[in-house]
This record gives structure tokens, C-alpha cells and sequence, in this order.
């Protein structure tokens, strides 16, 4: 299931969530300034970003600039207890799905956390010869069979 890491007042981060709700896509939202951030969260962003630390802190927040910290001169120990304890240098939204992460809302980017079977509807895997495959006919048809399959168990 994906994680996504948000703040209240980011509207990115609510850019985000609409378009998984609107995906019906389940995740686990985890609101950085209500639940506190883990090492083993941090450790899951890490081993997903191309640049380490980079990726998922902004340097240009208040907090850094305030204490004149430089990211090059910290143990990773340390950087982690200051993400811990200063959770607002983080940036926003951050989407973690297994070997997939995405920080902050791109329209075209986020495309990489539709479900399989969607992805199968829009490369009309199975889709029957003549028959149009564009996005939106691929995602009628997702729903649909979404809505079939909870009226067989819920029946």
C-alpha cells in the first residue's frame, strides 16, 4: 500500500490525495506535523531516492537557514534525529509504493502508482480487436470492474 507523507496546509499534498481517491488507489496517509515520523520511515525514503538526503529534505527551510546547518557537514545519524525532531524540512508530499517514491505532486509522475490491472486496461492487454483505449475508457472500465467485484463479496 502506498505511504504518503503530508502536512495539512500543502497543497500539493491534497493534489495528491485527490488524484489516488479519485484513482481509487488505497494508501496510508501519515500527517508529519500529527504522527511522528520514524527511522525506519526515513530509512524507507532513503533507499528509494537517487540522491539520498537530497531528495527528501529542503535545505532552503526556515529551520536550516535559522541554524546555519549544512547538510554536507552532518552524520547521517544526525540528520535523521533532526528530520525526527524538525519533520517540516521534509518535503512534500512524499509517496512511498515498495520500490516507488515520489516527492511532491507531479501530474505525469504520480501515473507510476496506478494499480496492474489499470496499467493492463490502458495497454489494452485484453481489450477486444477494434476496441478504443484511450485513458478514460480504460478507467470507466477499472471502475466498473472495481464496483463488480465488491458487489460480489459484499453479496
Amino acid at each position: 500500500m502506498i505511504t504518503i507523507f503530508t502536512t495539512p496546509s500543502c497543497s500539493s499534498c491534497r493534489k495528491a490525495k485527490k488524484w489516488l481517491e479519485d484513482h481509487k488507489i488505497p494508501y496510508e496517509e501519515k500527517n508529519l506535523f500529527n504522527q511522528r515520523i520514524t527511522v525506519e520511515d526515513i530509512d524507507r525514503m532513503l533507499e528509494n531516492a537517487e540522491n539520498g538526503f537530497e531528495d527528501i529534505i529542503s535545505t532552503r527551510s526556515k529551520i536550516f537557514k535559522e541554524q546555519s546547518l549544512d547538510v554536507e557537514d552532518m552524520r547521517v545519524s544526525e540528520l535523521k534525529t533532526f528530520i525526527i525532531d524538525n519533520p517540516s524540512v521534509l518535503k512534500r508530499p512524499i509517496m512511498i509504493d515498495g520500490e516507488k517514491m515520489q516527492v511532491g505532486y507531479n501530474d505525469e509522475e504520480i501515473r507510476v502508482f496506478i494499480p496492474r490491472r489499470l496499467r493492463e486496461l490502458i495497454m489494452c492487454t485484453d481489450c477486444p480487436t477494434g476496441e478504443n483505449c484511450d485513458y478514460q475508457t480504460a478507467l470507466k472500465r477499472y471502475f466498473a470492474e472495481i464496483r463488480e467485484n465488491r458487489s460480489h463479496t459484499n453479496g
